[in-house]
């Protein structure tokens, strides 16, 4: 009887938060929104991140806090807007629905992202981000629905809300700078740090992320146009997993002339009022 084989774990660097009792703050302005600042302390760890397509499928959004799915689009052209918005919005708002059994979607942003400095100069896109982080916060999460529907928020927020995000591959398959994600069993709430996200038309609050030994990293290796990961960005049902934290990483496996990442991702709330 021959041994199940282990999954592959590489060794990589993530950047971290230290809490020093002073709140950091996050800034995106410029062209495109691709200037990027952090004001805070921040340190570099080494951790191992495993291959989590063997186990894919036991992975659940409500308890690791997400999982790849297949998910082939009709999209001929990612950076197209027009086609995004017409598009690829309502495909996001099918696999939303089918992924949470939520009874309404509202698919209110996409980021275009690359690692090759000359496509982000000429398209006015933003490069991968490396400090590990965790889009919205318990105060953050709620008032963006409050910010897109103020006339009906209030009477939504008595049900569940989330806020999901889509991430995949726009070009080629992701060959570098792969994107990693902490199982939301191995995090402490001393590991979540609230941060301010400002940006030029408002102010926002996420979560940048301290380093915990107990956390289990993970990546889906040599991601395709056709897949997607689903992963929490918030959930207001505190009995399940909540959010994830995630952030790119020099994979030490790419090849040396691998060709740049090209991935998009979309910010989905997922509305349980009947």
């Amino acid at each position: 009887m021959s041994a199940i084989a282990e999954p592959a774990v590489v060794e990589a660097t993530l950047s971290f938060c230290v809490d020093t009792g002073v709140k950091p703050v996050s800034q995106t302005f410029g062209p495109g929104s691709t200037v990027h600042n952090y004001q805070g302390n921040y340190e570099e760890k080494i951790v191992p991140i495993v291959d989590a397509r063997p186990s894919n499928s036991s992975l659940s959004i409500d308890r690791e806090g997400f999982h790849l799915v297949r998910h082939e689009t009709a999209m001929r052209d990612f950076y197209d807007e027009e086609e995004v918005r017409s598009v690829y919005y309502r495909e996001l708002d099918a696999l939303v629905k089918r992924e949470t059994g939520c009874t309404r979607t509202i698919v209110f942003d996409h980021t275009r992202r690359s690692g090759d400095e000359d496509t982000r100069e000429n398209l006015k896109i933003r490069g991968p981000v490396r400090m590990v982080h965790n889009d919205y916060t318990d105060r953050s999460g709620p008032q963006r629905l409050r910010d897109l529907v103020p006339d009906e928020a209030e009477a939504l927020l008595k049900h569940r809300l989330q806020v999901i995000q889509v991430w995949r591959a726009i070009r080629g398959p992701i060959l570098r700078d792969p994107l990693a994600m902490c199982d939301a069993q191995s995090m402490s709430p001393q590991d979540f740090i609230a941060a301010e996200r400002r940006f030029p038309d408002r102010v926002g609050e996420i979560y940048h992320i301290a380093h915990n030994p107990r956390q289990r990293w993970m990546y889906f290796p040599h991601m395709t146009r056709e897949e997607a990961i689903v992963f929490k960005c918030y959930d207001s049902d505190k009995s399940v997993a909540r959010f994830t934290a995630h952030g790119a990483f020099d994979d030490p496996t790419s090849a040396p002339d691998a060709p740049p990442r090209e991935s998009m991702e979309a910010r989905i709330l997922a509305i349980f009022a009947p």
